[in-house]
């Protein structure tokens, strides 16, 4: 990558300054959705400085969350990009290291989430594949007793979003990043739901052990053109630009609301 010298580079102040344009405040929880690549300008310190930057445009009083999936922690048999020999699949089984909240990383959501889950003072929930990060004064309420059926459903992280007026942030990601609308996946009734069996290696009573659970079958196919569709038909979006970045402050509860009503109708 090469950078304009005729542009200022970015820091995690001018970050904050940015979100508070935007529309972020002070006491603030948000669930934040970030691409490092996509800002495009000479950032200051990479993926801390981002993490600072929204830490100080919430201030002490708010609460940040991030995904912290490690959806590699699965069933090798399910495994599509890429998939593995069938000959390992038993080994794999019996090898791989139980989820454990401060040693598992996350796996395929950017260097922002992975930063933001190793910094001091961040709690994780605890399901195998789809956990939370959150610090802040919500933060163990946001990661704790999180139930390893319908793993971002009614007793997920993102339910308590939707409980507490919550916002999406996101930075430089699309909507097909935008995992609150999971939750919509839930709650719509349409004819192409189906239900599937998970597993993930998880330590029970100081025992490995790997334990089954059940979901739905999730898809982020749709999920560009619903958070289209809001956008254009609400007023709550609040959109600027960040580097190259284009950056969303979005209302958890309205876009679920209205997710549901798109899923409904049209899947």
């Amino acid at each position: 990558m090469t950078f304009d010298e005729r542009q200022d580079p970015l820091s995690a102040a001018t970050i904050a300054e940015e979100l508070r344009m935007l529309g972020v405040r002070e006491g603030d929880t948000l669930i934040v959705h970030s691409s490092l690549k996509a800002f495009n300008r000479f950032l200051i310190g990479g993926a801390p400085a981002v993490i600072l930057g929204v830490e100080a445009a919430v201030g002490e009083s708010g609460t940040v969350v991030m995904p912290a999936h490690s959806g590699d922690l699965s069933d090798p048999e399910r495994w599509e990009n890429p998939p593995v020999p069938k000959e390992w699949w038993a080994e794999i089984r019996t090898s791989m290291p139980a989820f454990d909240r401060d040693l598992t990383p996350t796996y395929g959501i950017g260097a922002v989430a992975e930063t933001f889950r190793k910094q001091a003072g961040t709690l994780r929930s605890g399901h195998p594949q789809v956990s939370f990060c959150a610090r802040g004064p919500k933060a163990a309420w946001y990661t704790a007793e999180h139930p390893y059926d319908d793993g971002l459903g009614e007793r997920s992280p993102l339910a308590k979003l939707y409980e507490d007026d919550a916002r999406i942030l996101l930075l430089g990601a699309g909507h097909d990043r935008n995992t609150t609308l999971h939750l919509a996946e839930y709650r719509a009734r349409y004819r192409s739901k189906s239900l599937i069996t998970n597993g993930a290696p998880v330590i029970v009573d100081g025992v490995r052990e790997l334990r089954m659970f059940h979901d739905i079958a999730l898809s982020t196919e749709d999920f560009e053109a619903i958070g289209t569709a809001f956008e254009q038909e609400h007023d709550e979006a609040a959109r600027r630009v960040i580097g190259e970045a284009v950056v969303k402050l979005i209302p958890v509860r309205q876009l679920v609301d209205f997710a549901v009503r798109w899923m409904e109708k049209y899947r």
